[in-house]
């Protein structure tokens, strides 16, 4: 028995001496050079290394399967085969698309739930295909799709290239006599719990380029998301039916909104996000063909917006319902931004005029703290709301909006009600409290004054 327990002793002995010998002597050769400003990753080895996988994470290189990583070549298969066998084993294992070489992949569903926690990792370039007709026979609406896939991380430094231009031609927003159709959304992660992404660039996507739909739990950081301003339609980070998000220190430019916060989602964070051009933040639009949508408990906090159509928006159609409310917007930084501050209750985004309808979409406990910066409009805050459902709870705290050109700015309020604190500038046109009551006492039909 003694000698059995000595045994183990001078394994553990060895194991704990190998991931010194590794630490200390191999991973400074392994250090890959920092990717387009991102810090630097660990340059992992793909083939071979049995020691490090016995120790470790198993390492599923897509080249191992036959991906060729010149850009024409479709790796597709290569990159499903290396996830098909990650995804079988238990415990945690990494699928990498490598450093230095340029992975064609064409519309791929990549499905969960699986048995392992996997890490992708993109060290390299992953570009679609240039040309729509990929598509034919195919859902439009997808490119690079995860579905039901728990405890994944992407993250690596890598590009993510949706090579949109094609898509952006044929758009109906760029050339009025195209047909309206859809287009893929970049990178779509549906039905993921738990899920990490971070460390990216995504590139030119056909439409929107990152969406979470349905996720629980999620965190996107250290994200470089960039499109020409004319792209139609391509949002950075669309967040919809999805709840638990943390949107963190990235930069997007892109030619729609930056971040889009959409149906029956809620407590979202976004934190130090560089936004310009595009549309800038914005939650919504809700309500479209008169459906029941909330959104609510989101915390913008900490924001440059630059050149911008709108800075920070709420947007619903008429017709809708269901709420938007807690929502906050704190310590945003404006520069020469179009409507820097808007609530439309009267959203059409429609080549008809859009019907004039009661029900709306309520908008209520919306707080707009610590906004300075410089407008490109003269009106710098537009609060624009349903006559049938009033904005209720505003708030406007320490407001500094000063016009871009010079001259001055200046609030537009319909059907707002609320309250300031500090210093608001332009000068508030909200109804105070006591204002809605009265509104309501003279203007409701009372039965009581109505009999005298």
């Amino acid at each position: 028995m003694k000698n059995t327990g000595h045994y183990c002793s001078s394994s553990t002995f060895i194991i704990m001496f190998i991931h010194l010998v590794i630490n200390i002597v191999v991973s400074p050769y392994l250090t890959n050079v920092a990717v387009e400003g991102f810090d630097p990753v660990i340059q992992l080895s793909y083939s071979g290394s049995n020691i490090t996988q016995s120790i470790s994470k198993p390492v599923f290189s897509v080249v191992d399967y036959g991906a060729i990583g010149d850009g024409l070549h479709n790796d597709t298969k290569a990159f499903l085969k290396a996830w098909e066998i990650a995804c079988s084993l238990p415990g945690s294992a990494k699928v990498v698309f490598p450093f230095g070489k340029t992975f064609l992949v064409h519309p791929v569903d990549v499905t969960g739930p699986c048995r392992s926690n996997i890490t992708l990792k993109i060290l390299g370039t992953i570009v679609a295909p240039q040309d729509p007709l990929a598509w034919n026979d195919l859902n439009l609406h997808k490119w690079f799709y995860f579905h039901g896939v728990n405890n994944l991380t992407v993250d690596g430094g890598g590009r993510i290239n949706g090579m949109g231009h094609e898509w952006w031609a044929k758009s109906c927003k760029i050339n009025h006599t195209n047909p309206c159709r859809p287009a893929p959304t970049a990178l779509t992660f549906h039905r993921c719990k738990n899920l990490k992404v971070r460390k990216l660039m995504l590139l030119n996507g056909q439409q929107m380029h990152m969406a979470f739909t349905s996720c629980i739990r999620v965190v996107a950081s250290d994200l470089k998301v960039f499109a020409p301003a004319f792209s139609p339609n391509t949002d950075g980070i669309h967040i919809s039916a999805t709840r638990g998000v943390e949107v963190k220190d990235s930069v997007i430019r892109t030619g729609d909104d930056c971040i889009s916060i959409v149906r029956n989602s809620s407590q979202i964070k976004i934190r130090n996000i560089s936004c310009g051009p595009g549309h800038g933040i914005s939650i919504g639009s809700l309500g479209k063909s008169d459906a029941w949508e909330k959104v609510e408990n989101i915390h913008v906090y900490g924001a440059y917006l630059y050149n911008t159509d709108n800075g920070v928006r709420i947007k619903t159609w008429q017709g809708g319902k269901g709420f938007a409310s807690n929502i906050t917007f704190k310590n945003v930084v404006m520069e020469n931004v179009s409507n820097p501050i808007i609530i439309d209750q009267y959203y059409c985004d429609s080549q008809y005029p859009c019907d004039n309808q009661t029900s709306a979409v309520k908008v209520k406990n919306i707080s707009f703290i610590d906004i300075q910066g410089t407008s490109a409009t003269e009106e710098a805050i537009k609060f624009s709301c349903s006559d049938a459902s009033p904005c209720k709870g505003l708030h406007l705290e320490n407001v500094f909006l000063a016009s871009f050109m010079g001259g001055n700015t200046r609030s537009y309020c319909w059907q707002a009600h609320g309250s300031t604190r500090g210093s608001v500038y332009p000068p508030s046109c909200l109804s105070s409290t006591n204002d809605f009551i009265r509104q309501k006492v003279w203007l409701e039909p009372n039965p009581a004054i109505d009999s005298i």
